[in-house]
């Protein structure tokens, strides 16, 4: 996109620029997690690639409010499945309990398939 001048201009939205940098901090702390080791966080020493999910779930649950609040009810819809999937792979792990994980699982799998029937009733 250019102005008046002919300069070119970035034109990111608010939130859903909020969300991509959510995502981008995820994938950095993802990266780093081999480099930076076990890092304290509140008093509680945590890997890198852990934080990474709990930032990946926060920035697909702020995606789902996001897009459902401008009407965009697919993307919507698809973030809020992926985001509390991802949550409870974190609480899952967090709480050593192999069946909210698997619970996880599941909602990407049959969240996966709900988005596939809507989206093929847009073409």
């Amino acid at each position: 996109m250019s102005d008046n001048d002919g300069r070119q201009t970035l034109d990111v939205e608010f939130g859903p620029g909020v969300v991509g940098i959510g995502v981008g901090v995820s994938g950095l702390l993802f990266l780093l997690d081999p480099v930076v080791g076990v890092v304290a966080a509140g008093g509680v020493e945590v890997r890198p690639v852990a934080l990474s999910g709990v930032a990946l779930a926060c920035a697909l649950c702020l995606g789902a409010v996001v897009f459902l609040r401008r009407g965009r009810r697919l993307f919507g819809i698809a973030h809020a499945i992926f985001g509390v999937a991802w949550s409870g792979i974190a609480v899952g792990t967090v709480l050593r309990r192999g069946t909210v994980i698997v619970a996880a699982v599941l909602l990407v799998v049959v969240g996966s398939g709900f988005l596939v029937a809507q989206a093929r009733e847009w073409y």
